[in-house]
């Protein structure tokens, strides 16, 4: 007979803030509910569980009946619950009092809700650094769970990964636990005898090991195949009895009862990282491809083994790099942070304060901020999610400081930490976030009352698994495969609509183009860009008059053998939702034939839907917000989303062709390789001639409706004053 060995079973059940509610709800009835009832038949099964904040909200909302269970098995002492940042973010990317804060309040509603004792807590994507160590432990945390890859690369072997460990940092202390690379790959996917084997081979080994399985609830169902696996076809069944039948020598037991029963192993200091996916995931592309094809070629190698521990990916802040839209979202989620605080600190006190932290909270969720094999940034409707509560809680801020009806202002200071100055010109209805240094585009449009940035677009990148898609590969499911590994299309040909932008897909970004040149280059990427103005730096100031701001941007350039001076100016006016763009081009010889575009991304506004559609002035419809158009010598042209409530439009002051196409990636998410809508380009141009003083201008203005949006807040306002 084995000698005895402990097993913790920890599940993480989560799904992001901004998850479409069928996707919690298909989650609920093939994971969360059924892996509860087949769970409540097993007595002697205990578990420690970790529902994530926005998981456990909209269970609160939804099916209350699933948390009163949860808290009587709770109260039986058959589920320890596990605690960590209310909604669910990356710790090392938000502020330490935004980490304390948030653990403190979600310990405080499990208790109230649950009954819970909160002592332990689950490290989102376990993404760790040693200094997290400090605000744990201040913020109530005895102990959490994080990858044994963690450990091996600081320096332990395997058979040394059989307790937990105590960390410190600043004197304070915290039990870390590893959680088992080798369970995550078989539980559920291999035999439950496969599991029962490793477990005897360790407790022949090692006497009272404890070993820590920890990962997601919803591969119990909710991952493609795995519903009739687990559950048809009576996996979870076959995997507690098994537990039960060798209960002589395996024992399953909670982590807090691990930690109170059992000494550490010893002490140990971990490097930044998270569990071995992601930090390959981390790589620069080219990189990830290299380091896909060493392990590769090194997997036959008898070496492997003993090198493996050696080798390690990349750091998880440099998503913020490999993605600079990831990075526009934490800068303006850590500016609206700091903002927050200094409200604080400045004694101002109230609901609204009080409110806007927890939108803030909200907009910290980590999904949206990084990419794997979940689709995560690629997800529009996650990026929409960020910065709608980054707006609820910039709104909130500005209700609690009690701002007038209308207002404008300016300001400027290095928001996106590049090392060069941005400019913000705001109102009462608009925000607007520029960058002179890179083309003086416009990477951030924030409509207040629809609470969406239309500038929250994705420009189109390589990544490793095109690889993949370019092969056509096919693979036979003969049995269920981990989610790391399954290769599906969703839809056919996609290896044919793999394209890479070579600029970011943001607005006021200027084009010279070859006069004759078709719609269908441009949108392949094949016209040739004559100027040196696309992304280059422009000199940038303001210019203010009461209730009323303007930005100007100016750039000395050429395209060919011209030199000339493009200028130009964004005019924001208080109370208005109007942006005024002014363009005035000087210098230029009068013999000059330039194909001047103007682009434009608007993002947030979903193609493919019949109450989301492109329009003419005057009402006319042109087709779907993924339409291909090209439109010649139009005053204007109007992008409406009636299920939004919102609507876009600009009118020219002289005559303008108008080419527009979708912005779409070919990303990788649980269900497959998939094709995904980011934003629509809006291209307006003119074919530029000079007048007698060499000059030529033209003005846009683009108004962004909301009355739709404004009337249903009013009514969703009065249906919660009338409950």
């Amino acid at each position: 007979m084995p000698h005895t060995i402990r097993l913790a079973l920890v599940l993480h059940n989560h799904q992001p803030v901004g998850n479409f509610d069928h996707v919690f709800e298909q989650a609920y009835q093939e994971s969360y509910r059924p892996f509860l009832e087949v769970f409540s038949r097993y007595p002697s099964i205990r578990i420690s569980l970790h529902l994530s904040g926005p998981l456990a909200e909209w269970l609160q909302t939804h099916h209350p009946e699933y948390l009163d269970r949860i808290a009587e098995l709770v109260g039986q002492g058959r589920i320890e619950i596990l605690g960590g940042p209310f909604y669910e973010p990356i710790l090392t990317m938000i502020p330490a009092e935004d980490r304390i804060g948030q653990i403190r309040a979600y310990s405080r509603w499990l208790s109230q809700r649950l009954g819970a004792t909160v002592r332990g807590m689950w490290t989102p994507e376990r993404v760790w650094e040693q200094s997290l160590t400090r605000d744990l432990v201040d913020a109530g945390i005895e102990y959490t769970v994080l990858d044994d890859f963690h450990f091996k690369i600081a320096g332990l072997r395997d058979e040394q990964l059989t307790g937990y460990y105590m960390s410190e940092d600043e004197g304070r202390l915290l039990a870390i636990f590893p959680g088992s690379e080798k369970l995550r790959y078989t539980i559920p996917f291999a035999d439950p005898k496969e599991t029962i084997q490793y477990l005897q081979e360790i407790a022949n080994r090692t006497p009272d090991a404890v070993i820590t399985f920890g990962d997601d609830g919803e591969k119990f169902g909710t991952w493609p195949e795995t519903y009739k696996h687990v559950y048809t076809d009576r996996w979870l069944e076959r995997f507690f009895e098994a537990l039960q039948a060798n209960a002589t020598w395996l024992q399953l037991t909670t982590l807090a009862e691990a930690r109170d029963q059992l000494p550490p192993a010893g002490n140990i200091y971990l490097p930044e990282a998270s569990y071995r996916e992601m930090t390959e995931w981390a790589l620069p592309t080219q990189l990830q491809l290299e380091y896909d094809e060493l392990v590769h070629q090194m997997h036959g190698d008898p070496r492997w083994p003993a090198i493996r521990r050696f080798i390690r990916g990349g750091y998880w802040r440099n998503f913020k790099v490999k993605y600079p839209e990831a990075n526009e979202m934490y800068a303006r989620m850590l500016g609206l942070s700091q903002q927050i605080r200094q409200v604080q600190q400045s004694g101002l006190t109230g609901p609204a304060i009080q409110q806007a932290q927890r939108e803030l909270y909200r907009a910290q969720c980590n999904c949206a901020y990084w990419h794997g094999a979940f689709g995560g940034l690629y997800l529009p409707h996650l990026r929409n999610a960020v910065y709608e509560h980054l707006i609820a809680a910039e709104q909130l801020l500005h209700q609690a400081e009690g701002r007038p009806a209308a207002w404008v202002q300016d300001s400027h200071g290095d928001y996106n930490f590049d090392g060069r100055p941005e400019v913000c010109l705001a109102n009462d209805k608009l925000a607007l976030w520029f960058a002179p240094a890179r083309g003086g585009m416009l990477y951030e449009l924030d409509v207040r009352q629809a609470r969406v940035n239309l500038l929250a677009t994705l420009a189109r990148r390589p990544e490793a698994y095109h690889q993949k898609v370019r092969q056509g590969a096919a693979q036979r499911q003969e049995q269920v495969a981990s989610i790391h590994d399954r290769i599906v299309f969703k839809q056919p040909g996609l290896d044919r609509r793999l394209q890479y932008d070579d600029h970011p897909r943001k607005s006021l970004l200027e084009h010279f183009l070859e006069p004759e040149v078709s719609l269908a280059q441009i949108e392949s990427g094949q016209a040739r860009q004559l100027g040196d103005f696309l992304m280059a730096p422009y000199a940038a100031r303001v210019r203010r008059n009461p209730g009323r701001i303007q930005l100007q941007m100016i750039r000395d350039g050429r395209v060919g053998q011209v030199s000339f001076r493009l200028t130009k100016g964004v005019t924001l006016e208080a109370g208005s939702d109007r942006i005024e763009v002014a363009y005035l081009l000087e210098n230029l010889p009068p013999d000059a034939r330039l194909c001047f575009a103007v682009e434009f991304n608007w993002a947030a506004m979903p193609a493919g839907a019949d109450d989301r559609f492109f329009a003419t002035l005057d009402g006319q419809r042109l087709g779907h917000l993924g339409s291909r158009l090209e439109l010649a010598d139009v005053e204007g042209l109007r992008l409406a989303d009636q299920w939004r409530g919102l609507e876009v439009s600009f009118q020219a002051s002289r005559p303008t062709g108008v080419w527009t196409f979708p912005i779409e990636t070919v990303s990788q998410s649980e269900g497959g390789f998939e094709l995904v809508h980011q934003s629509v380009v809006v291209l307006p141009h003119w074919q530029v001639q000079a007048d007698a003083e060499g000059r030529w201008s033209v003005v846009l203005q683009w108004t962004i409706h909301t009355s739709a949006a404004e009337n249903a807040s009013e009514t969703q306002a009065a249906v919660a004053a009338s409950v």
